[in-house]
């Protein structure tokens, strides 16, 4: 069987791709690999979905039926419960092999969009020391046993980060009849949203305390206690301020990371900074036909842009061409933690190019600074940045007369 895309990946992301792919009409197969559509979102009974797309509060599986009914009326087709095991490049595309409970099967497309979505930081990755009990959860773990399987794994918690998903857990496990006893962030700064803090924590009397980590797990067969300790401006522990905190569970919201083994196999260039793909303003990524959307391409607060980043992936591959692009790069100046897309194509349409940005700390009177062969074209101004905050930014790039060899640059400053 031959496509003209296939999306690897059934969250929203895929499923945003897939529908925009169709509607171009283009023939699609979408490959999931767990029983449902949806990703994580199946899991996010809270609300706050799709107020910037639908100008609504949806839950997350409310968000996820509305594009999973759009996917129904395309002539996409999709599986789940499958497993791509291969992707070999070829003569007229590429060839992906899958395994599910009917076999293995290979199928030919022109194009692949990347929907992979993102995974957890483990204990591991953030070096917490001690002993390797039970007892030790990533806040998307804590919130498929609480959400999905109607499980408690806790009654007296300690959680160590103060990401979007770990504050929500903090609110959802209070509800739910747990102890949670405070949040703990590394930084001297929350990783989470405000309107988060201020009605997961706030609304509860959950304590933050910035400028703490854990630093030690303590327990046999199930976490008994951690030990928890202030930092000073480099991270380091401070001596003399550690203290153990009685709890049967440390649940951790350590950040995020794109899931780009697929890509990594294509042999895809990532970027340092977002860990996902270095695309271009179709999200092409360095593999020619190869396009990356959504949280596999850098982490997105709001599923509002993780869905146009899809629907921008999803009309570039349905309409690809085979043709040499012309690629110029995008600098990074001071101030930005990142920003995307790396990269543009001037033999592809740059009227409209959407991006997306963070500050690398927070910023008042801040403004942002396009700068092209050291002038400076364009200026907008924002009152406040935060690097747990995303802003998007839409310019047309036609007025700017852009070459092959021209020096683009976009820096933060602040004026405060």
């Amino acid at each position: 069987m031959s496509y003209d895309v296939v999306v690897i990946g059934g969250g929203p992301a895929g499923l945003a791709a897939a529908v925009a792919a169709s509607r171009e009409g283009a023939k699609v197969f979408l490959i999931e690999r767990e029983k449902r559509l949806g990703g994580i979102l199946k899991q996010c009974i809270h609300d706050g979905f799709g107020v910037v797309r639908f100008k609504e509060k949806l839950s997350g599986p409310e968000y996820t039926e509305r594009f999973i009914d759009m996917l129904y009326e395309t002539d996409a087709e999709y599986t789940v419960s499958t497993f791509v095991t291969k992707i070999q490049k070829t003569a007229k595309g590429f060839d992906i092999t899958y395994v599910n409970e009917k076999g293995i099967s290979t199928i030919s497309t022109l194009t692949i969009v990347l929907a992979t979505g993102c995974r957890e930081r483990t204990a591991r990755q953030v070096f917490i020391g001690g002993d390797r009990p039970s007892g030790i959860f990533s806040a998307g773990t804590a919130q498929y046993f609480v959400n999905i399987l109607g499980k408690m794994p806790t009654k007296r918690c300690v959680i160590l980060g103060s990401g979007d998903i770990g504050l929500i857990m903090a609110r959802r496990l209070t509800l739910e009849g747990a102890e949670v006893v405070a949040v703990y962030e590394i930084k001297s700064t929350p990783s989470g949203l405000n309107r988060n803090i201020a009605q997961c924590l706030n609304d509860f009397n959950i304590p933050l305390y910035l400028s703490h980590t854990v630093t030690r797990v303590i327990g046999a067969q199930r976490v008994e206690a951690v030990e928890v300790a202030k930092v000073d401006g480099k991270m380091n522990v401070i001596a003399g301020t550690e203290q153990i905190i009685p709890c049967d569970a440390l649940i951790l919201s350590v950040g995020l990371i794109p899931e780009n083994e697929v890509a990594g196999e294509l042999g895809v260039i990532l970027d340092n900074r977002t860990k996902g793909a270095k695309c271009d303003q179709n999200l092409m990524t360095s593999v020619e036909g190869v396009y990356c959307c959504g949280n596999a391409w850098h982490v997105n607060d709001l599923v509002d842009y993780v869905s146009e980043s899809a629907e921008i992936a999803g009309i570039a591959a349905s309409r690809y061409k085979n043709k040499e692009r012309k690629l110029v790069e995008v600098g990074v100046g001071k101030g930005c933690l990142y920003l995307l897309p790396e990269q543009l194509d001037l033999n592809s349409d740059i009227s409209k190019v959407v991006f997306y940005f963070r500050s690398i700390c927070d910023m008042d009177n801040a403004r942002i600074v396009l700068t092209i062969d050291n002038k400076e074209v364009y200026t907008r101004k924002y009152a406040h940045l935060r690097p747990p905050e995303m802003e998007r930014l839409v310019l047309d790039m036609t007025s700017y007369n852009i070459t092959e060899n021209s020096k683009i640059a976009f820096d933060l400053r602040s004026d405060s």
